[in-house]
């Protein structure tokens, strides 16, 4: 848990060294909702630190409150940022490649972009469910799992809901292009804005039509699972299936775009022309295959340790884990 701020720094970190200009449009145009995440995910680890240093209700109530909303917040930011990209966002480049933000804080918070926040938290709260379910037993398990359950359910309809919606919105279609072995630079090539265009790529390649369906398999295998408190370990498996599919129907939906531009849609920002340079992806290359395998080895490690349910016996075995 208190490893999330650093990662969103070190996902920051990455997309300005890959893609510097989306970092500086996203940067400049989500700052202060980039901010509220911030905060929001600094509260988590705060909260869990300092919840039971005082054998005091109202202050453990404090730091509920406090955990809380370092759950929500991140989860509805996530899913209200994406719902803004789905749609564009409102920014132009001059001859010169000069940055030109005309958004605000609060239009962000649009109904469409809304509804992929509200689906983002009961994605996260199936998935999250679906872990805690894993590691308690007894009363709190079957809590977790009813949760979980209601909450798949509404991700499935709200996930339906909102592909309905997008499909009324007018997506972004590359028309011309300098190339993939172009300089980058995003004032290159012509963008037209078409009905059904986040559609487009599923009727060009049918076959990712595998993604959306992951999506809706995933949830519906969960809450089958969650409703019959079968196996835990295979439902929290089920959840991460659903929860790829959701985020990647967003991805592939969007492909190539990294960013569309809803003020000029020819500035949008795609996946060739807003790259660094060959020699500082290489570099990035590197550091990947070199470092990923030893992020990945540490964390299994870490889940390996901190494997199995929290039991009761365990906890009054440890009662400076209480208070």
């Amino acid at each position: 848990m208190g490893r999330q701020p650093g990662v969103a720094v070190l996902g920051g970190g990455a997309i300005f060294a890959a893609w510097p200009m989306l970092y500086a449009v996203a940067f400049s145009g989500f700052y202060f909702a980039m901010l509220l995440l911030l905060v929001a995910l600094i509260l988590r680890p705060v909260g869990f630190k300092y919840r039971s240093k005082l054998k005091d209700q109202s202050w453990r109530n404090f730091w509920d409150g406090a955990l809380f909303v370092g759950g929500l917040v991140p989860a509805l930011v996530y899913g209200v940022a994406f719902g803004n990209v789905l749609q564009g966002v409102p920014f132009t480049f001059d001859n010169l490649l000069r940055l030109d933000y005309q958004g605000g804080f609060f239009a962000l918070f649009n109904p469409f972009a809304l509804l992929c926040g509200v689906i983002s938290v009961a994605m996260l709260l199936m998935h999250g469910g679906a872990y805690v379910a894993c590691k308690t037993d007894g009363a709190i398990r079957a809590r977790a799992q009813k949760v979980g359950s209601i909450a798949g359910v509404a991700t499935m309809a709200l996930f339906a809901g909102g592909g309905v919606w997008a499909s009324q919105i007018n997506g972004y279609v590359v028309t011309s292009f300098a190339g993939t072995d172009a300089p980058s630079n995003m004032l290159t090539k012509t963008v037209a804005r078409l009905p059904g265009g986040l559609f487009a790529n599923y009727h060009a390649a049918p076959l990712i039509m595998i993604v959306p369906a992951v999506a809706f398999l995933g949830a519906a295998l969960t809450i089958l699972m969650m409703v019959r408190a079968a196996r835990p370990g295979l439902t929290f498996i089920t959840s991460g299936f659903a929860v790829a599919g959701i985020i990647g129907t967003a991805g592939v939906s969007l492909f190539p775009f990294l960013l569309p531009s809803s003020s000029d849609p020819n500035a949008s920002l795609i996946v060739w022309d807003s790259s660094s340079g060959l020699l500082t992806l290489q570099i990035m290359l590197v550091a990947t295959v070199i470092f990923l395998p030893i992020i990945l080895l540490y964390t299994s490690w870490v889940y390996y340790v901190m494997r199995g349910p929290v039991t009761v016996a365990g906890i009054e075995a440890n009662e400076h884990n209480v208070y």
